[in-house]
């Protein structure tokens, strides 16, 4: 009927591919370095006020996190991260390969507080381990979670004084600065990490994130090209940018997803359902009797099982995108409260 799987199932917002079929058969050179890509890089800086900052487009979310965890630290240094983020459970240990332990802390929401990170960071203390150097943070988390303004400083105060970077993962970045009770913006971004991205994967474009680098890396395109994210068609990700962020659509379709998961999450538990981790995004986490499960795939409706809760239950994930359809939320709510 629908799949609720995840936020990339679709192809590209029009507007998108409206932009990439008018620049079509243009000439440029390659590898982001055309004109095109240039004002891409200046529309993001400018959203961002931070006209000082270096901007890559890189490919998909994986690739961004092990580049620039990669780049910024040395063969002995150390990640911190929630032990549900998506460097620790779901990228095939691509951390790891590149030489960088990620040092997992167990959270209640996927979120890090400033006290855990303070815990791990002071817990290394000698040459025989590792050196945390790093603070790795998603907005919204893997959980949906989103974190303040309040929250974010206390991690940069932390990471200041323990000498530690900061760098949030934004593959959901849309639903996170859109999502009910936020209050962080992009420049607020910008002046409390040393880099972040702008995930656009997972809004609106076809593929790639747009990261920021608040802190020079030296010869960070070296580090692309040695791990293949240089594109000779770079411009293919920059005019996705542009498109999406020149006049505020990112946000326009972003806010659209979080309405609709509402909407889901809002009729779901009127039907009496409930969600352990309250989230204000696109991704919604109800616990569901297997039976309900079962007959709603058998409808053809597609979720992801996030973890067992007892033997006659599961929490599954539900997530909406820029491109779900009032209709498709609405009949997935009846066919629900038919299974009851």
């Amino acid at each position: 009927m629908y799949s609720f799987r995840n936020d990339y199932s679709e192809g590209a917002h029009p507007r998108v591919l409206q932009r990439l079929i008018d620049t079509n058969l243009e000439q440029t050179c390659g590898y982001a370095l055309d004109p095109m890509s240039d004002a891409a890089r200046e529309t993001v800086l400018r959203v961002c006020a931070a006209p000082e900052a270096d901007v890559h487009f890189i490919s998909g979310g994986t690739q961004t996190n092990l580049l620039t965890i990669a780049a910024f630290l040395r063969p002995y240094e150390a990640v911190i991260a929630p032990c549900t983020a998506h460097i620790s459970l779901h990228e095939a240990g691509a951390i790891e390969a590149t030489g960088h332990k990620v040092c997992a802390v167990e959270t209640p929401d996927g979120k890090l507080t400033a006290e855990m990170v303070a815990a791990v960071a002071d817990g290394h203390t000698d040459e025989f381990m590792v050196r945390p150097r790093m603070v790795y943070v998603s907005d919204s988390t893997e959980l949906g979670t989103i974190y303040t303004k309040a929250e974010l400083t206390a991690l940069r105060r932390c990471c200041d004084e323990r000498g530690l970077y900061l760098f949030l993962d934004g593959a959901r970045l849309g639903s996170a600065l859109t999502a009910p009770g936020n209050d962080l913006t992009l420049p607020d971004l910008a002046a409390l990490t040393d880099a972040f991205y702008i995930g656009g994967t997972k809004n609106g474009a076809l593929f790639g994130e747009a990261l920021v680098l608040r802190q020079p890396v030296e010869r960070f395109r070296w580090h692309m090209k040695q791990r293949g994210a240089i594109l000779a068609k770079g411009r293919a990700m920059a005019l996705q940018f542009q498109a999406l962020l020149e006049d505020g659509l990112y946000f326009e379709i972003a806010r659209h997803a979080n309405d609709m998961a509402l909407r889901l999450r809002d009729g779901m538990a009127e039907l009496g359902y409930e969600f352990p981790i309250p989230s204000p995004s696109n991704q919604q986490f109800p616990v569901l009797p297997n039976t309900v499960a079962r007959q709603l795939e058998e409808m053809g409706y597609q979720f992801e099982a996030e973890r067992v809760v007892d033997q006659d239950h599961t929490c599954v994930r539900f997530v909406t995108s820029w491109a779900t359809p009032q209709s498709a939320v609405d009949q997935f709510l009846k066919d629900l409260a038919a299974c009851r």
